[in-house]
Formats: C-alpha cells, sequence, structure tokens
C-alpha cells in the first residue's frame, strides 16, 4: 500500500480487518518480499489503531531478529491508496451513522484534519466519536470560517 493513509482508505471502502506485513526493504517502495503477514483490526478510533499496529510490528521485528526467516515474493497487484484531502472530511454526503461514525474515528489522530460540517459561516469539527444504540456520541468544536481559513494557511 502506497500513497494515502491505509487506515483511512481501507475503513472508507467498509474493510475493517486487514493484514500488517513485514516486508524486506528494496528500491522500490512497498516491493520487497514478505517476512511475515499479521492479522489486524481497523476498529477503533485511529490513534488507538496506530498503537496497536507499533505494538503488532514491534512484535514483528522481534521474531525477525530471533528466527531470521527467509521472506517469500509478493503476490498479486500492489494496492495503491491516494493521499486523502483535507475536504474529504466533510461529512455532508454521509448516508448513514455508521459512515458518519467512521469517517469521524478514522480522523481522529494527530496531524490529520478532523471531520466536519460547514453550515453558514461556521464550521463544527468532530472528535472521539463512539456508536451507541443508533446514535453517533462525538466532541464537537464551533469555529467561524474566517478562522478555519486563516489557520489552515
Amino acid at each position: 500500500m502506497d500513497g494515502g493513509a491505509a487506515h483511512y482508505n481501507l475503513i472508507a471502502r467498509g474493510i475493517y480487518e486487514t493484514k500488517i506485513s513485514a516486508l524486506k526493504c528494496v528500491e522500490e517502495m512497498d516491493a520487497g518480499p514478505i517476512y511475515y503477514k499479521k492479522p489486524f483490526s481497523l476498529y477503533g478510533a485511529a490513534d488507538e489503531i496506530y498503537l496497536r499496529a507499533s505494538n503488532v510490528i514491534e512484535e514483528m521485528i522481534v521474531e525477525i531478529l530471533e528466527n531470521r526467516p527467509e521472506p517469500s515474493l509478493q503476490e498479486g497487484p500492489p494496492t495503491l491508496f491516494r493521499r486523502r484531502r483535507p475536504e474529504e472530511g466533510s461529512l455532508a454526503a454521509t448516508q448513514s451513522l455508521n459512515q458518519i461514525f467512521d469517517v469521524i474515528r478514522m480522523l481522529d489522530a494527530d496531524g490529520y484534519p478532523p471531520a466536519f460540517l460547514d453550515f453558514g459561516s461556521f464550521r463544527v469539527e468532530f472528535t472521539r466519536a463512539s456508536l451507541k444504540s443508533g446514535q453517533v456520541i462525538a466532541d464537537a468544536r464551533i469555529t467561524h470560517l474566517n478562522e478555519v481559513n486563516r489557520r489552515d494557511k
């Protein structure tokens, strides 16, 4: 997976279970042979996903150093993801509570602009979402769009 954040793109496609791969480094990005593939869940907020991923990656590094496995060639075409644009964090086009929840949680990490809704001259940004009993509960911050535009420059 090359380009944009894999977790964001997979969740946006409705994929919640994936694998983390340990690849041998080669000159071409993500093209090296595979040491290990470990199952991985994409449930939870982005920060939680990153924390769990770092734990799996650490375990794989230790296994590689201890066991010195022979990597095997990758099979099939690569999956390439483009980088998401900040405006794709808008909740305006979402069609379900699950989609709203997914957009908020997959952007809820440092370095990502949060999910948002614009109305009139205001923007409401959402973080810390949970999906409970047919509703999304989230923290909200309301900002005048002039401030948002100044902050984003």
